[in-house]
């Protein structure tokens, strides 16, 4: 009888500690703004998101803007472009047979299909800021 009353009781205390660990998280009680993120980097950095600048994120955004402003979008003739660039250099005799827009997380990208001198085919992803990607490697013809 002790030795199933100890087991039970030794059940609900871890149990009873596991569901307290999980309730809030440690850094709940220390008030808004004070905890990691962008209101830490912005009080403690002079600058960031929180506080209405750049500074925390040097190179994202331009002086003064956020980084939705300055996000700048690769449009689909953009995306054919640096796509054919790419595939002059990476992929000799490959030409871009079609560019297909795709939602990203934020912005739109573009998978590019690329057919080669024996018929081939490889993809690229461009991203919405114009950087390339290889998606896969080489492909048969299918047709």
């Amino acid at each position: 009888m002790k030795t199933v009353l100890g087991v039970v009781l030794a059940g609900a205390l871890v149990g009873g500690l596991a569901a307290a660990a999980l309730a809030a998280p440690p850094w709940a009680a220390m008030g808004p703004g004070t905890g990691m993120g962008p209101q830490m980097m912005g009080a403690r950095m002079g600058g960031g998101w929180a506080a209405g600048g750049a500074g925390a994120c040097p190179g994202l955004a331009a002086a003064g803007t956020t980084a939705p402003e300055a996000a700048a979008t690769v449009t689909e003739d953009k995306a054919k472009e640096v796509a054919t660039e790419y595939a002059a250099k990476y992929f000799k005799g490959y030409t871009v047979e079609r560019v297909l827009p795709f939602q990203g997380r934020f912005h739109t990208a573009y998978q590019v299909e690329l057919k080669g001198p024996k018929g081939e085919t490889r993809v690229l992803h461009v991203n919405p800021w114009g950087g390339v990607r290889p998606f896969s490697g080489p492909m048969a013809a299918t047709d």
